[in-house]
Order: structure tokens, then sequence, then C-alpha cells
């Protein structure tokens, strides 16, 4: 690509197979134009409350259904959903009752992660499509029997890794590979943002309105506490994986898919609880390191540094760069010849030469609802989504690896073929959790 300039290369990025997937967002149901998908959503208080409106207010959907442990939500989710498309949604606490509708076409899975994976295997057994947020899954044994699911049953599961809809994505890993840019070596990812502390709280008594039990589904028995409750959940190993797992897996993911890797041979972590004095598990800073063929991709992460932030949704959807340094959801790629900032989300890219001069610039939009289009779109035309469970499970395993290796305390090695580690019972051990009667995940799917 030597010598290409930036006209010509976006020019010649728009007609790759890779961007003609994301216009292929417009495929007619072959029942007919007027066929709407029919829909219901699993969790709606969290990305859920976003979700469901979102989804709700397309022309071409009805969301028929929420469902959600916590009854007290039902009131405000469901007025939400009629003000975006002026139908009320039937509401129930255990989504399971839904799955047996014929016109059930789909299925939101927007739970806390230890819901993910048996919640989208039921759902394909059920003949459901099914978009499950990131991260794809609380363990890996769990994310791969999702793919099984997936494939056994011919159904169309898309990750919420929204940036894999996003085209200044695709053109940023067509420029990656390119001559002009060089081999890579070494790729930075960094995840850092102030996260306030959730402080100090005994067990009680689940509020009234909430089926305890069934928010706990797969994860194991034990006594209500807020802190382990809505969205506090992520700073526990039993339900979450932390910060890496949940919002850091963005940048983890375009970073894995851009640069072409696939799994680890070995990983390390360290990192602990500097800063927080609180009922947190999972470290407020931390560190990655992931060695692949050729290539060595480290994480970082501080969770108490107010000078590191998220992009804001006002430079996201404008020609606005981030500042890089202080932009705490980007990744960096060392190439040969060039370099690359990467900011996630909408956040665009740069491209420097050897001297430190601007080699090229590209500004790009937060894709979710070219997400959401590319998932009904699927569901229609029954191709693999943008955002494919067999990449999710590869990109939110690298989160789960790295934070076996920071329980364990030692450096580990992973049988690509396996996806556990060798040699290593204890860390095996954190690879699989079957989940609890009558919660349980099968062996067979």
């Amino acid at each position: 690509m030597s010598g290409i300039n930036r006209r010509d290369f976006l020019r010649a990025a728009t007609t790759t197979a890779a961007a003609a997937s994301l216009a292929g967002s417009f495929s007619i149901n072959a029942q007919g134009a007027n066929e709407k998908v029919v829909l219901g959503i699993m969790g709606v208080r969290g990305r859920g409350s976003f979700l469901g409106p979102e989804f709700a207010k397309r022309d071409d959907v009805i969301l028929k259904y929420i469902a959600d442990p916590d009854s007290r939500l039902f009131s405000i989710r469901s007025k939400g959903i009629e003000d975006a498309c002026g139908t009320a949604p039937q509401c129930v606490q255990d989504f399971r009752q839904i799955l047996d509708d014929p016109e059930l076409d789909g299925v939101i899975m927007a739970t806390p992660n230890h819901w993910h994976a048996l919640g989208t295997v039921l759902a394909c057994q059920a003949g459901k499509d099914v978009y499950v947020e990131k991260p794809t899954c609380h363990n890996i044994w769990e994310g791969r029997k999702m793919v099984e699911a997936a494939r056994k049953y011919d159904r169309v599961v898309q990750v919420g890794y929204q940036n894999r809809s996003s085209q200044y994505c695709w053109q940023a890993k067509e420029y990656i590979e390119s001559e002009e840019f060089g081999d890579v070596h070494f790729v930075r990812v960094v995840n850092s943002k102030v996260r306030g502390t959730i402080g100090k709280k005994e067990d009680g008594e689940p509020p009234e309105g909430v089926d305890y039990d069934l928010w706990l589904g797969p994860a194991p028995k034990m006594p209500f506490n807020d802190n382990r409750f809505h969205y506090a959940w992520n700073w526990f190993w039993e339900f979450g994986a932390g910060d890496i797992a949940n919002d850091g897996t963005h940048q983890i993911d375009i970073a894995r898919w851009i640069t072409g890797l696939t799994c680890p041979k070995s990983v390390y972590s360290t990192g602990g609880m500097l800063f927080f004095n609180d009922d947190q598990e999972t470290p407020d800073t931390h560190v990655v390191n992931w060695d692949f063929d050729g290539i060595t991709m480290v994480f970082e992460q501080v969770l108490w540094a107010p000078y590191m932030l998220k992009t804001p949704m006002e430079i996201r959807d404008q020609d606005v760069l981030p500042n890089w340094p202080f932009s705490g959801t980007r990744f960096e790629v060392y190439g040969t010849k060039q370099f690359m900032y990467f900011g996630r989300h909408g956040g665009g890219w740069q491209a420097y030469n050897a001297d430190g001069e601007v080699a090229f610039t590209q500004h790009g939009n937060f894709a979710n609802a070219e997400h959401m289009e590319n998932f009904i779109d699927c569901i229609r035309t029954r191709k693999r989504p943008n955002g494919d469970i067999l990449e999710g499970h590869l990109s939110t395993s690298l989160s789960h690896y790295g934070n076996a290796a920071y329980r364990t305390g030692r450096k580990l090695h992973i049988d690509a073929e396996t996806e556990t580690f060798i040699d290593d019972d204890e860390a095996n051990a954190m690879i699989k959790r079957v989940g609890r009667e009558p919660f349980q995940m099968p062996e067979v799917v």
C-alpha cells in the first residue's frame, strides 16, 4: 500500500469483503419485506435498559417480552418500550417461560455475566437466535458450549462487540495488514478510568419483588448482599470477572481481531487492590501479558486515575480524536515501520511514521445501531453476524486467561486445542463451572 493517499485508501477499503459484510444489512427476509422480527429481552436493568428501547423503536422489530428476576423494573421498563414503539411488552420474571412461544424469533441477553452462557444455550435449543452482551460468558468452558450450541442448532448468536460493525475498524485492520505498516510484534491495550468505591455492606434479605434464587441462577447459593447485586456483581468472581471483562474486553476484542490473533501460548498477570478498601474481589490495578507467536499483547488497567478518561460521547460520533495519552479506552499497535493509536466506540485512529509524523488519520462512529441492524439482518439471511459467538468466545477467553494468571500468581501455559492450562490443576479449576441445580449447563448441548 506504499504511496497510497487517504482518499484512495478509503475508496479501496469500502470495496473490501469486510465492508461489504457491513453493507449487507438491508437484505429482505425470504418470507417477505413486511415480516417483523419478534424479540424478547432478558435482563433490563443495566445494558438492557438501553437495548430494549433501541430494538423496540425499529420498524422491523416487535419486542414482545421483557424478563427480569427483579419485577420492580417492569413498570418503568415497559413504559420505555411502549414509548419507543407504541406497544407495551409482556413482563415475566423467568425468561424460560417465553422460549416456547413459536412467534419468538430471538432473545436479547443483557443479564449479568453468570447468566449469559446458559441463557444463550437454552435459547439456541429452543430455536431462537441470540444477541448476547459482552463478555460472552462467566468462564471459558461455558463460552465453548455457547459456540457448540450455536453451530448445532444453526443459530445466529451475535456478541455485543459493537466495534465489529464499525467501518473504521475494518479500515484499521486493512491498514495494519499493509506493507506500509510493517510487521506487528507488540500491542498495548489500555483500560483505565475512575470507578467509585462500593464500600462495605452486610448480608441481608433480597428486596420484595426480586426472585433472588432465579437471579443467582448457575452461581453458587449465597446470602443476598447489595454489593453483589445490581452492577456491583462485576467485581466478584462468582458473578463477574472485573473490569478487564466488563469494559476492557472491547479493546481486547478489537486489538485481537485486527492483528489476526487467536489463542495465546502463555499468560502472566500482576496487580491487586492497591487503591480501594472495600468489598471488591477483582483488582483495581491490573496488568496482563499474553504471548502469541511473534506478538506480545499487554493489558494495563487502573481504576482510580482521574486523568484517564473514556472517550466522551461528543467525540465518538464526530470527526474529533481523543487526547491519546489520556484516553483510557485505547490500544496501541507497534509495527516495524509505523505505529497506531486506536480509540474504541468511535474514537478513530491515527498511524505515525518512523519520524513520529502523522501518516494517516481516520475518524469513525459508535456503531450501536449498525450492530443491531446486522443482527436483525442475519436473523433473516441466516448469515454469520459481524460479532459471531466464536470470535466473541476467543476474545472473552483472553480476559479469563488473564484472571486465572492473576489469581494463581504465576505464568500459565495454554493448550490451544483444549483451551486449558498445561499441568496446572489450580488454574484449570477456573476454566469450568457446571452450575448449581436446576441451572446446570449440560455437558452435551
